[in-house]
């Protein structure tokens, strides 16, 4: 390799690097601003490439010029920072004093929401955009010939960069934004209207990744899924700057842009693990990035964790005695489809409940717990496909895999502590799903493994059932025995107080340790018993979505139960085996389904049932004394 190539190959990452700086500048603004992960950021960038892709050609049909271009560019970001101001009304206003888990899930709803309404107003395949005027030519460097667009994108990153100085060191807004990212409460304790700030700072934000994704336009087709591939690098090169911090995120931006450059010449086969190996790294060795401060932990105006210990009265006996009959029976009145989507249920329940034991219990919320579910899948599969081996002992490796995983990874990540500790869950899972992804010859890459069946005894449907629930119930027994074990209590001490937990001698990091270990393990064995139920594996089983699915059935089922995850499992899956069918665009409804969750019943299932059954005692309480009044002689 020459110098002219390595200079080319240089100045095509700092043009990535330069596109990535302007999305996730925003993200860290809003960030270091409100404290929220906001997830739809990515649905803000897609945006902003759909809006520019039609307003730009309608400005070029009166005059091809660059100006109008570049107009059709800042409409379009104005545009999408007004969606984000909507936004911030709507919803984020509602839940900024929420833990990070409901902030996470109901962003997260808003990206099923956009994505749909995307597909409906802009359909599902690709659209190309215009080039840009003026800067279609190839410019000659060294012998190499690189296109103008991308160095005029090398200068566009610096030029933001010193706006955006500007603005935080000559203005008010910015000088507020500053102070709010050290200390929101003593912004507001100073008579800040903290309303008007974080409304401003969306639009922003939102701004910032509407102008990002309109300038892709020239680059590259505006598609349906750029949003969720933008939204982990973006949170990569926030996290990994600090997050908060502007200059922080461009020195990522630039370090990850030639990481990806280099990275797919020296490493061809892990380039997608390695920017998640460096976000890793940077969270172990600098937890609060490389320009970030340490995080101020507020006190979340709702409970994070279980709550509700009670054990089971007779109303919950009858109603588990009812339960297991049912389970019993199903296959006796039940169709082949019904006992499948039973299947599914009773899997993605165990997996639901072992990742309650991190979240309810330990208060360790988990970004990325499809990781350990899709590692138990491929263990099992491999063994099955590669090593000829039977169902039986794919069973037993599959809680193994993921548990050595889960026990290796959790190492590291029981020594951080709130987003920090989200964030690195989310780096280790997009390492797994990366070398799932890359690994052809191993894992078959994006096309997974075909030919996992189960052994001939367990083929019948019904069967398979019967020791799906078998594994899955005993599993769900065993942790759930472990919530109400000193085990189970001394995570919720130290949930709730680990200052305190530590000064009575309590080893807090070995105890979170061993439980972010069983619960990798236990969401294993569910991948690994799913993996033999749809015959076939593919890294999607280890993707954001699903594990957002899982922390989606703890809210619904409720976050402060020990059982609500079952009951949010049974109600997600069945929600989504009923409106797929229905309409193309489920992802809408799911959406909407999660933000009303959050807003209106943040207590879910679980807490619902606890609060009718709270009531009742009082309202006999009320009534025998007005009945013994109206007997008295």
């Amino acid at each position: 390799m020459d110098l002219s190539f390595l200079l080319a190959q240089s100045l095509s990452g700092l043009a990535s690097a330069s596109s990535l700086f302007v999305i996730a500048s925003g993200l860290t603004i809003v960030f270091g601003v409100t404290r929220i992960v906001n997830f739809a950021h990515g649905s803000f960038y897609m945006l902003g490439a759909y809006v520019a892709v039609t307003v730009v050609p309608w400005l070029l049909e009166i005059d091809r010029s660059p100006a109008l271009f570049f107009a059709g560019v800042l409409i379009s970001a104005v545009v999408v920072g007004v969606l984000g101001v909507l936004m911030e009304v709507l919803l984020l206003r509602r839940i900024y004093r929420v833990p990070e888990l409901f902030q996470l899930l109901a962003t997260f709803g808003v990206v099923l929401m956009v994505q749909d309404l995307v597909r409906w107003v802009w359909g599902p395949i690709e659209v190309p955009g215009p080039r840009a005027p003026g800067l279609r030519h190839g410019v000659e460097i060294l012998g190499q010939r690189l296109p103008a667009y991308e160095l005029f994108l090398i200068g566009v990153g610096p030029v933001v960069l010193l706006l955006l100085w500007l603005l935080m060191h000559r203005t008010r807004f910015g000088i507020l934004i500053r102070a709010a990212t050290r200390d929101r409460e003593m912004v507001g304790a100073l008579g800040v209207n903290q309303a008007v700030l974080f409304t401003a700072t969306l639009f922003l934000g939102c701004f910032l990744a509407g102008l990002g994704g309109a300038l892709q336009i020239p680059r590259v087709s505006v598609s349906n899924g750029m949003d969720l591939t933008i939204i982990t690098e973006a949170f990569v090169v926030t996290v990994v700057g600090g997050m908060g911090s502007v200059f922080g995120a461009f020195i990522a931006a630039v370090i990850i842009g030639q990481l990806q450059a280099f990275g797919v010449l020296i490493f061809p086969k892990i380039t997608l693990v390695l920017v998640f190996l460096l976000m890793a790294v940077v969270l172990v060795v600098k937890p609060w990035g490389l320009f970030g401060r340490p995080e101020t932990v507020g006190r979340a105006a709702l409970p994070e964790g279980i709550l509700d210990l009670r054990r089971f009265g007779a109303v919950e006996k009858a109603l588990l005695a009812a339960l297991a009959v049912v389970i019993l029976a199903l296959p006796l009145f039940a169709d082949a489809y019904l006992i499948k989507v039973a299947t599914e249920v009773v899997i993605f329940g165990l997996a639901a409940f072992a990742l309650h034991l991190l979240v309810g219990a330990g208060g360790i919320v988990s970004f990325g717990h499809a990781a350990y579910f899709g590692l138990g899948a491929y263990g099992a599969g491999l063994l099955v496909t590669r090593a000829g081996m039977p169902m039986e002992p794919a069973l037993i490796v599959a809680p193994l895999t993921a548990g050595f995983a889960a026990f290796a990874f959790g190492w590291f990540v029981v020594r951080l502590s709130g987003i920090y500790l989200a964030m690195l869950t989310l780096a280790f899972a997009q390492i797994a799903y990366a070398v799932c992804f890359q690994w052809v010859e191993v894992t078959g890459g994006d096309n997974g493994i075909v030919g996992v069946w189960p052994s001939a005894w367990a083929v019948p449907r019904t069967t398979y059932y019967y020791l799906t629930a078998v594994l899955c119930v005993g599993a769900i027994a065993l942790l759930r025995r472990a919530v109400y074990a000193p085990f189970g209590y001394t995570l919720r001490a130290a949930r709730d107080s680990e200052a305190r937990a530590d000064a009575i001698g309590i080893g807090v990091r070995d105890h979170r340790w061993l439980a972010f270990t069983v619960s990798g393990a236990a969401t294993g064995l569910a991948g690994g018993i799913y993996a033999f139920t749809k015959g076939s594996i593919d890294p999607t089983l280890l993707s954001i979505p699903l594990s957002v699915d899982l922390l989606s059935m703890i809210l619904l089922g409720g976050i402060g139960t020990v059982m609500g995850p079952l009951a949010g499992a049974a109600a997600l899956h069945w929600a989504k085996d009923v409106f797929l069918p229905l309409t193309d665009f489920w992802r809408f409804f799911l959406g909407a389904a999660i933000i009303a969750v959050v807003l209106l019943a943040p207590r879910g299932l679980g807490g619902a049932y606890a609060e009718l059954r709270a009531r009742l005692p009082r309202r006999r309480a009320v009534r025998e004394p007005a009945a013994e009044r109206a007997t008295a002689p």
